[in-house]
């Protein structure tokens, strides 16, 4: 008889972000674009957002966070043994993301890959990451959400380019070291009918790169909004129940909720619907815009800043993205 797998606990020992410093608030904006300080902020929240120069990449990026979070972890590069990155932005379509970052920072003994399920990339990471780490497979597990959205972001295009904006955020996944601070589960899930309303046209297999598609201007983010407003309401509000009532947990035990910071409305509704008063939800959408996967690193880590997120908090993170990806995950903060 064949023995399964060691099934461990797995927490998050640390939490590292990285920032371009460059930032493009809404006036400079209004100057680009038709539009203005109050309607954006109206409609979406956000007043700022971060910006790579020209030549930054995404793997630039991850790796600063990665770097940072290895260290707060008391490891060095050469102790991890699985990189995954959430990206929607990958430097190339190949080599992976998690390869370039690997060789930036020096990890010398991992292997890893990129996760594409857009702004689910960094719930969706820590999910497999976690699943991998409890079986024994992996130890010291990296996971980077990291996105450059300005490389994929029309600016003659009022209703995407005032959304999103670059950063990354990084967390070393390890095998749980005190009872209940730990990740609990996680609930995903996919659905592919949603892909007209959120999608970059052009690119792939389906549509290569040519004249006619740089001329169409396929290579940019093209969003219905009022389909993922919708969509994103109330996905947010079910993969929260579900993980929630999976685990025999209401509203009223959660000590923070984070989710995706895609738009002030969207975050708040679900919000509402799900019972969590203002002072639970995070929002920090006003600074950084929708940065894709690295929304919800960047949201934790000023949490811990603002002394809102502590060690022994029930914390439920969520998520929607374009495809549609829907997730969310359950843990005490370990640390």
């Amino acid at each position: 008889m064949v023995n399964g797998p060691t099934i461990r606990p797995t927490r998050i020992s640390s939490l590292a972000t990285y920032l371009p410093p460059g930032i493009l608030d809404n006036k400079k904006l209004s100057q680009m674009v038709d539009t203005t300080d109050e309607w954006i902020l109206q409609r979406t929240g956000i007043h700022t957002r971060h910006i790579v120069d020209k030549g930054v990449a995404t793997s630039d990026l991850g790796a600063e966070a990665a770097l940072k979070a290895i260290a707060q972890a008391g490891l060095t590069p050469a102790d991890i043994d699985l990189i995954i990155v959430g990206t929607t932005t990958p430097d190339m379509f190949f080599p992976s993301t998690a390869a370039l970052i690997q060789n930036k920072i020096g990890a010398t003994a991992c292997w890893g890959f990129d996760l594409a399920a857009a702004c689910s990339g960094f719930t969706f990471s820590v999910g497999v990451a976690s699943q991998i780490v409890s079986t024994g497979k992996s130890n010291h597990a990296l996971v980077v959400g990291a996105d450059v959205m300005s490389s994929i972001i029309d600016y003659t295009d009022r209703a995407t380019c005032v959304l999103f904006g670059d950063g990354a955020g990084a967390v070393v996944i390890e095998a749980a070291t005190e009872p209940g601070l730990e990740i609990l589960g996680f609930e995903h899930e996919i659905d592919g009918s949603g892909a007209p309303a959120l999608q970059m046209p052009a690119g792939g297999s389906l549509r290569p790169a040519s004249h006619e598609t740089v001329d169409q201007r396929l290579h940019f983010v093209k969003q219905d909004g009022q389909t993922v407003f919708k969509f994103a309401v109330r996905k947010t509000e079910e993969i929260s129940r579900r993980i929630l009532e999976k685990h025999g947990v209401s509203p009223e035990d959660v000590a923070l909720f984070v989710s995706h910071q895609a738009n002030l409305r969207i975050i708040m509704s679900a919000a509402n619907r799900l019972g969590f008063p203002e002072s639970k939800v995070m929002l920090n959408i006003q600074d950084y815009g929708n940065t894709t996967a690295a929304t919800i690193p960047l949201a934790l880590e000023d949490a811990i800043k603002q002394g809102r997120l502590k060690k022994g908090d029930l914390v439920l993170l969520a998520s929607v993205g374009a495809g549609f990806t829907v997730g969310s995950v359950l843990l005490r903060w370990a640390f």
